[in-house]
């Protein structure tokens, strides 16, 4: 019997491009928009300053201009993707900065406005957990029922003291909050974490995962921190708050985490690149099928997959 039944391009883990593939019958790719919204962490609603990790592009480097509309920016990264994938149908992605950060009359407009794009088959929402307030979840549940639908919420890690260090401006408790108002309506969650923050340990980092295979989420999204120039994160390094993490041990650490994680759950992303422009290091993620390459051979070398310990592992303390 197969120990790693999620799969069919030799990965011994859930690949979103599985999970796309098993839902639709054909590829669909993200196409990365930026809304135009805020964040409540950087216009005072509960902060100011964001996420001390977080690019002036609100963790959309990689997404549309938001000088361009909606409408500009999605034709714009579609055709870009399609050099890659010649053949495929889109999942419209509102990555940059807290996208249910607004009236609802606002979020429909937007959101509305892409669905309509020919191809658009999903939609995909990346928020914080203090964003979602009964009148937002309520739209949300309105268009998990016509079109499918993932809302990807940040958590980054499962530990308060942490959450303070990097100015998250929300607890755990919120994120749980957070994640049972989606699951009451039914709503697929991805949960957002980051490998290497500050004054974090190996065994901290297996207790975040741990904390979010806890909270039920279908889907997680695995990063490595990537110190970009321009964010106050950069102080915290040079005073000594923060070691990069190496290839070694992040390949074994995400290996680590991949084994205690329920085979069903949905590897969104696994690692990450930063803009080669911005990027202070660690500088080896600039080589990201090099780091995905070394995460497989660790898995086979292991002869490890997805879940192999996941009924039997509990890790650390409560967060």
């Amino acid at each position: 019997m197969n120990p790693f039944p999620y799969t069919n391009d030799n990965k011994r883990y859930h690949t979103w491009n599985y999970c796309l593939r098993d839902h639709f019958g054909y590829k669909v790719f993200k196409v990365a928009l930026d809304g135009g919204f805020d964040c409540p962490n950087r216009d005072g609603t509960v902060a100011h300053g964001g996420c001390t990790f977080c690019s002036a592009a609100g963790s959309g480097d990689f997404a549309g201009d938001r000088v361009d509309d909606l409408q500009t920016q999605f034709h714009a990264i579609k055709d870009r993707m399609h050099t890659k994938w010649k053949d495929g149908k889109y999942m419209a992605y509102f990555q940059a900065f807290t996208n249910t950060h607004a009236p609802v009359a606002e979020l429909r407009e937007k959101y509305e406005s892409v669905l309509t794009e020919p191809g658009v088959v999903g939609l995909s929402i990346a928020t914080r957990p203090d964003c979602l307030p009964d009148d937002v979840v309520d739209y949300l549940a309105e268009l998990n029922e016509r079109i499918y639908l993932w809302v990807e919420l940040g958590l980054q890690s499962a530990h308060n003291e942490t959450g303070v260090l990097i100015n998250r401006a929300h607890d755990y408790d919120c994120y749980v909050e957070g994640v049972e108002k989606l699951h009451a309506r039914g709503i697929r969650v991805c949960t957002h974490i980051i490998n290497g923050l500050p004054r974090e340990t190996p065994e901290m980092m297996m207790q975040t995962v741990q904390k979010v295979v806890e909270s039920g989420v279908a889907g997680i999204k695995i990063h490595l921190l990537h110190l970009l120039k321009g964010t106050p994160m950069v102080q915290q390094y040079k005073n000594g708050e923060l070691k990069f993490l190496t290839k070694d041990d992040y390949v074994n650490l995400v290996c680590d985490q991949l084994e205690i994680l329920p085979p069903e759950m949905v590897i969104h992303r696994i690692t990450g690149d930063g803009a080669i422009e911005d990027l202070i290091g660690p500088i080896w993620s600039l080589n990201k099928w090099e780091v995905l390459n070394s995460i497989d051979a660790e898995l086979v070398r292991r002869d490890s997959w997805q879940g192999k310990f996941y009924s039997t592992v509990k890790v650390g303390n409560e967060a």
